[in-house]
């Protein structure tokens, strides 16, 4: 069972609540959790009254006076059916392959972004993923219910059916060429790494090349997520999107 508490990530979860049994807890008051509360009665999700106390026996954290419980529901989606729909029509898809991203927060982050930039596609590993459902959902804004994602055994085998469909497959590395140089416009895909380790070598062999954002801070590198949205910017720019 999965608990959401921010208010984002709760309308868009109610908007996709029927794929799954569903709860409403309240709280609070106020015109936010009203829109809510209306929302929830038109799905058919039953509305559970609670004091603030007994909300936060249930929530750990901040609940703001409501959240949503689902059970037998998740986001994601089929990475093969995602490759069965691609049509010759489609010249400017854009994936993105996320490699040890274990921080929900930063994969949520990344939803959200992929969702501003309509990314068409998000794979992430079996193993070494980050898996904190509410945490993630929260942290994307509800993101997560919009984003086509999926986890696929082997990122490896992944970009080679990728490739097959006409994608460019480029690392993000900080030795990459700067993105701006590089031509993203056709089918795109772009893997990124966790911000210690990178990206693993055997899947960076199956990379086409490496692309990075041109920067002249102290610190090491960007914040993986910051990274990704602006490399989402700089592929959708290109795309004349």
């Amino acid at each position: 069972m999965s608990i959401l508490c921010g208010f984002h990530a709760i309308e868009e979860a109610l908007k996709s609540a029927g794929k799954g049994k569903a709860t409403l807890y309240v709280s609070g008051k106020g015109p936010r959790i009203k829109k809510i509360e209306e929302l929830a009665s038109r799905q058919g999700i039953p509305l559970v009254r609670l004091s603030s106390r007994e909300l936060s026996d249930i929530v750990s954290g901040d609940h703001r006076g409501i959240a949503l419980s689902i059970e037998g529901y998740t986001p994601e989606s089929s990475f093969e059916a995602f490759l069965a729909s691609i049509n010759d029509s489609q010249t400017t898809l854009l994936v993105l392959i996320l490699d040890g991203i274990t921080d929900p927060h930063n994969f949520g982050a990344i939803l959200r972004s992929a969702d501003q930039f309509e990314a068409d596609f998000v794979c992430i590993p079996e193993r070494r993923a980050a898996s904190e459902t509410e945490v993630v959902a929260n942290s994307s804004a509800g993101a997560v219910h919009h984003v086509p994602f999926a986890q696929v055994p082997n990122l490896s085998r992944a970009v080679e059916k990728l490739k097959k469909h006409g994608f460019w497959v480029y690392g993000a590395a900080m030795g990459g060429d700067p993105i701006h140089s590089v031509d993203l416009s056709g089918r795109t895909a772009v893997v990124l790494g966790s911000e210690g380790r990178g990206i693993s070598a055997n899947l960076a062999s199956h990379c086409d090349a490496e692309i990075a954002v041109p920067a002249k801070g102290r610190l090491d590198s960007l914040n993986v997520s910051v990274a990704a949205g602006i490399i989402l910017y700089e592929i959708r720019r290109q795309q004349n999107w």
